[in-house]
This record gives C-alpha cells, sequence and structure tokens, in this order.
C-alpha cells in the first residue's frame, strides 16, 4: 500500500519522465498502427471480398503470423537490422524506425484478419448493387467502408493494443534507451528488476488507463451504432 501510494503520488506530481515514457509508448504504438493499417486495410479488403487463387494459404499464413511471441517476431527483426544483418548499414537497431518494423509485424495479421472476417459477414451482393446503381469504384470503397466501420474500428483498436502493451520487440529492437526508446512495458520491466516499484506501478497505471480507454471507446462506439 505505500508503493502504491508513492506511484499515485508520482503520477501526479508531474514528473517528466514518466509522461515522456507514456507520450513515446503512445507515439510509437499509434504510428506504427497507422502504418500498418495502410497496408493491411486494402488487403484485407481484397481477401474478403474477392475470391481467387491461394486464398486459404494467404489467410492461413496471416493466421501463423498472428500467434507468433513477440519475442519471436524482435528476433526475426533483430536478424535483419542487426549490424550483421543485410539491413546493418542502415543503422535501424535501436531506434524508433526498428521498434516501428516490429510492431507493424505485429499488428499488420491481426488487422487484416478482422476486417476480412467482418468483411465476408456483410452481404456479398453489396458491390454487385452498388455497380448495378452506377456506383464507381472509390463510390463503392466508401459505401463497404461505413457498412464496416465498426469491425474497421475494432481492428484498428486491438491492433493498438497489441502494440502498446508488448514488451519483446520494443525491448528488443528499441533497446530501451532512456529518454529515446524506452516505453511503458519495458520501463516496468526495468524498474521492478531494480526493485523500484512504485515507477514501474505508476508506469502500469497509465498502461491500465490507456487499455480502458481504448476498450471504452469501443464499447462507447458500438453502443451508439446500435
Amino acid at each position: 500500500m505505500e508503493a502504491l501510494g508513492k506511484a499515485i503520488e508520482l503520477l501526479f506530481s508531474g514528473d517528466k519522465e514518466v509522461y515522456f515514457i507514456a507520450w513515446t509508448s503512445l507515439r510509437l504504438s499509434l504510428i506504427s498502427v497507422v502504418i500498418a493499417a495502410a497496408l493491411s486495410l486494402p488487403l484485407g479488403f481484397l481477401i474478403g471480398l474477392k475470391s481467387f487463387r491461394g486464398k486459404k494459404a494467404v489467410i492461413a499464413f496471416l493466421n501463423t503470423l498472428m500467434a507468433l511471441p513477440t519475442v519471436v517476431v524482435g528476433l526475426l527483426v533483430y536478424t535483419f537490422i542487426s549490424r550483421t544483418g543485410p539491413l546493418g548499414s542502415l543503422g535501424l537497431l535501436f531506434t524508433p524506425a526498428g521498434i516501428h518494423i516490429g510492431q507493424i509485424i505485429l499488428c499488420f495479421p491481426l488487422i487484416t484478419s478482422l476486417v476480412y472476417s467482418a468483411l465476408s459477414r456483410l452481404d456479398q451482393r453489396l458491390p454487385e448493387t452498388l455497380i448495378t446503381l452506377g456506383a464507381k469504384p472509390f463510390e463503392i470503397f466508401r459505401m463497404i467502408i461505413w457498412e464496416g466501420r465498426i469491425a474497421i474500428l475494432s481492428a484498428l483498436l486491438s491492433g493498438f493494443g497489441r502494440v502498446v502493451g508488448e514488451v519483446g520487440v520494443a525491448m528488443m529492437l528499441g533497446g530501451n534507451i532512456r529518454w529515446y526508446t524506452r516505453t511503458l512495458t519495458t520501463a516496468i520491466a526495468l524498474e521492478t528488476s531494480k526493485g523500484d516499484f512504485e515507477l514501474g506501478l505508476a508506469l502500469g497505471m497509465i498502461l491500465m488507463a490507456i487499455a480502458f480507454v481504448v476498450n471504452f471507446t469501443l464499447h462507447g462506439v458500438v453502443k451508439y451504432e446500435r
């Protein structure tokens, strides 16, 4: 209880390092989700609305990627961007860019699969109906997005939750560098191992608050639509 009290005091004291770590986590996660969404949404639409050869294999591959532990993703990316790796000359290791690569790989299959699952439940006659009514390709795309907006938002929030709470990628690719790549999860792991439970608890509270806001937002949107 004493540690909890000190953690709450640390939160309301405006500690610069605490809020810098929280902002770093949010910034890295948001950028990664935006980039992943730009890649995964078109693929999710393609898989959900089109029939093509090898579709089952693509879905199986995405499901396999979803099951990969974060440390495995971190290890795979590490082998490519380390100094001895094929991309070592780019200097991506222990930088925010390195974390972005790992986080994008983490949330890309999740967002794609959720979007695909949502669109596969829509009326398959919708695109044909819109074409019959004279809708242009962009209008068809916009209408499908509108019809599946709740599921798409859910997919994006799930992807954000996946990356903001992971520790393996951020630790292995970011290096947990103070005032640079230290995130909420890596800082919690470090401070707890050092015995600084007050700071660890304070950061954990922020992480829980972020999770609550994400879930509350999704619940509010779904309730409003109903």
